[in-house]
């Protein structure tokens, strides 16, 4: 079992940046992928970032690519998604989720992750 708690969400201008973080019991942390999702308010959740557990594969939205950055420090059993040149469409709810990889380098697709945390809100005021 997996439980995991986001923080760092909170109000920021256009132009600005948050970094969330994704702290993760359990001892086998390093053998998860990590994703990151949103949802904004009558929208779908989208498959924001994900990153292998052996940090040697990231995968990216197109909606943020080059502007925010998933990173993951298994000695801290932590994820972190920066965000950066925030845009008002990027407020949503931002949730992490964890799945036990495959490989090393194992991406999951966006329905194969079994673990999720509560979510914390980020909002983009223009």
């Amino acid at each position: 079992q997996v439980q995991l708690v986001e923080s760092g969400g909170g109000l920021v201008q256009a132009g600005g940046s948050l970094r969330l973080s994704c702290a993760a019991s359990g001892r086998t942390f390093s053998r998860y992928a990590m994703g990151w999702f949103r949802q904004a308010p009558g929208k779908e959740r989208e498959y924001v970032a994900a990153i292998s557990w052996s940090v040697g594969s990231t995968y990216y939205a197109d909606s943020v690519k080059g502007r925010f950055t998933i990173s993951r420090d298994n000695g801290k059993n932590t994820s972190y998604l920066q965000m950066n040149s925030l845009k008002p469409e990027d407020t949503a709810v931002y949730y992490c989720a964890a799945t036990p990889a495959r490989s090393p380098l194992h991406l999951p697709g966006s329905g194969q992750y079994d673990y999720w945390g509560q979510g914390t809100q980020v909002t983009v005021s223009s």
